[in-house]
């Protein structure tokens, strides 16, 4: 957990040390005709949102969900934090009637730099808790196991954004990313071993949608 409250002040700190390079917002000042400049800490730069995972297939299906707490530090750069949860399911993996299931959830936290409006960088640092179980039958050679681990990942990529405007933090966004980590653990390698049997983790692309939600935007007077 060192590792994510060292990311999680490196992002609060980014956001701090970019107040002064934003464009100040104007904000009507109820008791004069004149707008007056809004600095610091600005509300209306929040965003939640986040993204859902669902794919089914034979014998099996992944449900996800990653929640996201953001912040627009300036009209290049928006930072913040997620929650990952996803759920894996699935019988007949290695008998009749045998069983598999996989919960992986962890917090992490991300950066987000667009130099064109519709396109942006990413790299996210997460630590991810891993809990399988899987229930034998009797036509199952491998016996039944429950297995909890813990892994970190550092998660670089890119995407595609319906639209980052100036001032505005709602848009669809697909992104793909990779973790260069590739730890052993890790819910995003795929397990293989090389032909003298030691440990050789590849990289599986991690594919996500979702959507970006500003809040607080209503609230203020823009000119």
């Amino acid at each position: 957990m060192k590792k994510i409250c060292c990311m999680l002040g490196a992002v609060l700190l980014l956001v701090t040390s970019s107040r002064a390079q934003d464009d100040p917002v104007e904000v009507r000042n109820a008791n004069k005709d004149q707008p007056f400049e809004e600095k610091g800490f600005k509300k209306e730069n929040l965003f939640t949102g986040g993204g859902v995972t669902a794919s089914f297939y034979s014998g099996g299906s992944v449900l996800g969900v990653s929640p996201v707490l953001g912040y627009k530090i300036n009209d290049y750069l928006d930072g913040g934090i997620v929650l990952n949860y996803v759920f894996n399911g699935a019988r007949d993996v290695w008998g009749t009637n045998d069983r598999l299931k996989q919960h992986v959830w962890g917090p992490g936290a991300f950066l987000r730099a667009y130099p064109i409006s519709f396109l942006f960088v990413q790299a996210q640092f997460e630590e991810n808790f891993t809990n399988e179980r899987y229930t034998t039958s009797t036509s199952s050679p491998v016996p039944s196991y429950k297995v909890n681990a813990r892994a970190p990942s550092l998660l670089l990529g890119g995407g595609y954004s319906t639209g980052r405007i100036k001032g505005g933090t709602t848009f669809f966004y697909i992104s793909i990313l990779a973790d260069v980590l590739k730890n052993w653990n890790s819910p995003y390698v795929d397990k293989r071993y090389d032909d003298y049997g030691n440990k050789k983790p590849v990289i599986i692309p991690v594919i996500r949608a979702g959507v970006n939600v500003g809040l607080f935007q209503g609230r203020y007077g823009r000119y």
